[in-house]
């Protein structure tokens, strides 16, 4: 199931990569929580979202403030209903000259072949910074 788990997560990354956001719509478990571990207080897309439409909104909000110069997934684990990925992005928020990049770890939970749960680790003050100016 582990190997059926990683190339799920990577099908959502690829679609991601497209700009294919029902595809990655798809993947998720009706009842979905999305959390960017973070305080929404300091910058609009951490904390906590739960169900497919607030994880759609979540996406929208990052095709309204970012551009994505560079989203790139490194190492895939599994553990069962737990696949971890390490990467790094780098952006530049709408309207700004100044980009920021920070790696990542995310953990998705599987729950009969969509994602029940999602996790981010990130350094959210690039992001508070760069909000800032």
């Amino acid at each position: 199931m582990s190997a059926a788990n990683i190339a799920l997560v990577q099908s959502l990354y690829a679609a991601f990569g497209r700009a294919d956001i029902d595809a990655v719509m798809a993947g998720m478990a009706p009842d979905i929580r999305w959390d960017i571990v973070g305080r929404p207080e300091d910058y609009p897309t951490l904390g906590v979202r739960e169900g497919r439409e607030a994880v759609r909104a979540y996406f929208g909000l990052i095709g309204e403030r970012h551009e994505i110069l560079a989203f790139t997934p490194e190492a895939f684990y599994a553990d069962g209903e737990t696949v971890i990925v390490t990467g790094a992005e780098k952006w530049r928020l709408r309207g700004g000259d100044q980009a920021f990049e920070t790696a990542w770890v995310q953990l998705f939970t599987i729950r009969d072949g969509k994602v029940a749960s999602f996790r981010e680790f990130t350094d959210t003050a690039q992001f508070a910074r760069a909000s800032r100016g």
